[in-house]
């Protein structure tokens, strides 16, 4: 892995960055922009995803500091998941949407998580 300079850099930032701009365009229309708490319960979820991995990788700490952060973000991805279930049960998304991210809210965990893994066995 090359070093990488800027957190811009991280492909999981950038695809915490692509879910949150989804998330976002989702909380305007429908019912979902009527549901000022649930709305912002999903936004946060979905910010945390990307802002816990630039938050860690900013504080330049050690590594199981920066680590700390990125369960932060990968925990966000899961619970944005999860509320996914709720939006779907009561029909504020259409089911196109649900699918979509609940792929992207995946792949940003599974990014994290990569990360993650990386950097606890280049200690070893």
């Amino acid at each position: 892995m090359s070093k990488v300079t800027r957190f811009e850099e991280l492909r999981r930032w950038q695809a915490a960055r692509t879910l949150v701009k989804d998330v976002c365009l989702a909380c305007e229309a429908g019912e979902l922009a009527k549901d000022f708490e649930t709305r912002a319960q999903f936004k946060k979820a979905a910010l945390g995803s990307m802002n816990n991995i630039a938050d860690g990788f900013g504080r330049y700490s050690t590594k199981d500091f920066f680590i700390r952060f990125l369960d932060f973000g990968q925990s966000s991805a899961i619970e944005l998941q999860s509320m996914l279930y709720v939006l779907e049960d009561v029909g504020y998304l259409a089911p196109e949407q649900i699918v979509s991210l609940r792929l992207k809210a995946d792949e940003t965990k599974n990014l994290t998580l990569g990360l993650i893994n990386y950097l606890r066995k280049s200690d070893k």
